[in-house]
């Protein structure tokens, strides 16, 4: 079995690296780049499964009261709840901004959509694709 304190270590260099990652998860959706988000997302998922592991494997360890009794051990746990707290704001923070993003490329869609009806495409001689506005041809004057 895996020392308690190598454990713990490894719990706050996960902890870290997530908190890292909503960083730059929050950077890529304030850029709009999508691919980035989608990315991201991918790596905050194994990093939270790290941590869930990691913390069962903490809570089987036979020396599992050392993080109490060990001063050190138990800044370090405190340490952790400190920066998986963090990363828990920062991650309903980020949600919030993919919501309102979402929201407004829909808003957007729906406008395209509606103002689709008012074009129209066709193909020349060509076979080249041309489009035709019928916003204002049918004035009177």
């Amino acid at each position: 079995m895996a020392a308690l304190a190598d454990l713990v270590n490894f719990q706050l260099q996960n902890a870290k690296a997530l908190s890292d990652l909503l960083d730059s998860e929050k950077t890529a959706i304030t850029s709009r780049k999508s691919t980035e988000i989608e990315r991201i997302a991918k790596e905050k998922v194994v990093l939270v499964e790290q941590l869930r592991t990691t913390d069962q494997r903490i809570e089987a360890h036979s020396n599992i009261s050392e993080l109490t009794e060990n001063p050190d051990l138990a800044q370090l746990v405190k340490t952790i709840k400190s920066v998986v707290y963090d990363c828990h704001q920062a991650n309903l923070v980020n949600g919030e901004a993919l919501n309102r993003a979402h929201l407004s490329f829909k808003k957007l869609s729906n406008m395209m959509q509606q103002s689709h009806g008012k074009i129209g495409m066709t193909y020349n001689a060509g076979g080249q694709t041309h489009t035709i506005s019928t916003l204002g041809t049918n004035v009177k004057a």
